[in-house]
């Protein structure tokens, strides 16, 4: 009895080294590619080129254009934004201005798809501006409609913010 218990003490052993011995390896393995740095695109310190950081802005943007979050809108434009409308309508001068024309053009708007394209981004200094191609369809007013066009964006960098000083939009016949 004594001889098996010694047998399965020592096969036991030999299990638990065996275990250690392969364990080790992936351990250190594991450990090695957690003290690697963080790759470029993930390092918080690491710059993000300007161009890319308004082609972020101009998206998020038109995501809240389409759902009707003005709120969020708003943090992408300039209190004293000027807006050109597509229309044959004057330049409506500020944010507060926009905002209702926005809204009231909004709740006539049902589903509606919106494609960004051909958009080109220059950046100097504290200005920038972005300019891109669209198409629209969905409806208005219940009627199903389409539109395409261009629109230029200047933004100006304010405290640290890329924000809309001037949106102009054309519409394309």
């Amino acid at each position: 009895m004594l001889s098996t218990h010694s047998n399965l003490r020592a096969l036991s052993l030999l299990a638990a080294a065996f275990l250690l011995v392969i364990a080790a390896p992936a351990s250190a393995q594991k450990n090695k590619k957690d003290k690697n740095p963080a790759p470029a695109a993930q390092n918080p310190l690491t710059p993000v080129p300007e161009n890319h950081v308004i082609d972020v802005a101009v998206s998020e943007m038109l995501a809240a254009w389409q759902l009707g979050d003005a709120g969020k809108m708003h943090k992408y434009y300039a209190d004293d934004v000027l807006v050109v409308s597509g229309t044959w309508e004057a330049p409506i001068f500020s944010w507060a201005n926009y905002l209702p024309a926005y809204q009231s053009q909004h709740a006539r708007m049902g589903p509606i798809r919106f494609d960004r394209t051909n958009t080109a981004i220059k950046v100097k200094d504290n200005s920038a501006w972005a300019t891109y191609q669209w198409e629209l369809s969905g409806a208005v007013d219940g009627n199903k409609m389409a539109a395409r066009g261009n629109t230029t964006l200047v933004f100006e960098k304010r405290d640290g913010v890329w924000l809309i000083v001037l949106n102009h939009t054309s519409v394309t016949p």
